[in-house]
């Protein structure tokens, strides 16, 4: 199971919680930042999708992404999991067509540009914080 907390900000009843984060000092002219709070348990994740630049950072557990630029569509189902997809198209992906990859553990960010596609799965029960920049 994975609980996020996406959309509106709001400030006074999660005040606390933002109170203790300290985002990564990056910024896009012409953007503000919009705050997404996850925490979800091993072998979860988001299948693959794009839309506006942001960046992610785990708090806790570790997560692995999955990477592919605008101009390459990854191979997937809509309706399957990032797990299913790791099991069973991954490893019939040929090297040139496997995506960019990295594992992130606690305190490390990874920016993700604009319309890039990407799908991950926590390894481990993992806390993150997703910034939308738009």
């Amino acid at each position: 199971d994975t609980l996020y907390f996406f959309g509106d900000n709001n400030f006074t009843e999660w005040g606390p919680l933002f109170q203790h984060y300290v985002p990564p000092p990056f910024r896009i002219p012409g953007t503000s930042p919009a705050y997404s709070f996850g925490i979800a348990g091993s072998g979860s994740g988001v299948p693959f999708h794009w839309h506006g630049p942001g960046f992610s950072e785990v708090i806790f557990g570790r997560k692995r992404w999955f990477l592919y630029p605008p101009d390459k569509t990854p191979h997937f189902h809509p309706n399957e999991t990032t797990l299913a997809w790791l099991q069973h198209t991954y490893p019939t992906l040929p090297p040139a067509q496997r995506p960019l990859e990295c594992t992130l553990r606690p305190g490390e960010v990874l920016y993700f540009p604009d319309r890039w596609w990407h799908a991950t799965i926590n390894l481990d029960t993992s806390v993150f914080i997703s910034t939308f920049l738009g």
